[in-house]
């Protein structure tokens, strides 16, 4: 199993070290521009108040740590964790050095941060790439103060049968697309793999479940293309 873990972790990490300079390009070109969207309706469920701590995991380019301190009017604290240098290079640029961001490159298994510290816990398109997501959700529950809120937005399984056979066919498209654009179609391979053998809607309830969260609820958007989880702790 420990094999089987790193072997997931340095794919994981070769296929953003490929992508991380063409990530929001091809973020907008996949989605139509609908991730967007919905990193919004994330954030408005969120609904986080000022002067709160945000741990945002995942932070990629910085969309949702971006959003977050909009929706604070800059009277918060977020700090973006992410596994690639390069795209946290990517959000302190789009965050412009922000004196209200901290930018960490870390594991979602091992965080190096004390119990109870932080109000929020977000990850957006993040946890299926993770090696361990039990010990990811063991970690979220801990780093949280008592009150405090996950929320996971993630891809997940659409509900809908003519939906559904319609998305699998572009599905399909999405690696030509990332070898037109990057020049490699395997990331997007990848990506189209593991949005595929990610857990449904109901079984990812049961995993967070699990690590003692309560009032656990999802929603799902654009028939279940994405589905955004919340969970509190107490």
């Amino acid at each position: 199993m420990k094999t089987h873990h790193k072997n997931t972790e340095r794919l994981v990490t070769k296929v953003f070290q490929d992508v991380f300079d063409k990530y929001d390009l091809m973020n907008d070109l996949m989605s139509f521009g609908i991730h967007r969207f919905w990193k919004k309706n994330f954030i408005n469920w969120l609904n986080p108040q000022q002067n709160t701590t945000l741990i945002d995991m995942a932070s990629g380019t910085g969309d949702v740590a971006k959003l977050y301190l909009d929706k604070v009017n800059f009277n918060g604290q977020v700090y973006c964790v992410d596994e690639n240098k390069e795209m946290l290079n990517l959000n302190r640029k789009k965050l412009n050095e922000n004196k209200n961001v901290k930018w960490l490159c870390g594991n979602a298994e091992k965080l190096p941060f004390k119990n109870n510290y932080f109000d929020y816990y977000t990850i957006s398109f993040g946890i299926r790439n993770i090696s361990n997501i039990n010990k990811a959700l063991q970690e979220a529950y801990r780093v949280l103060k008592p009150g405090g809120r996950f929320l996971c937005l993630e891809f997940s399984k659409v509900e809908n049968e003519i939906l559904n056979k319609f998305y699998k066919v572009y599905s399909k498209s999405i690696p030509q697309l990332g070898k037109f654009i990057i020049g490699k179609s395997e990331p997007y391979e990848y990506l189209v793999n593991s949005i595929e053998k990610f857990y449904s809607q109901e079984i990812f309830f049961q995993k967070i479940k699990e690590q003692n969260f309560v009032n656990i609820s999802y929603r799902n958007l654009n028939g279940g293309i994405v589905a955004i989880h919340s969970a509190w702790k107490i």
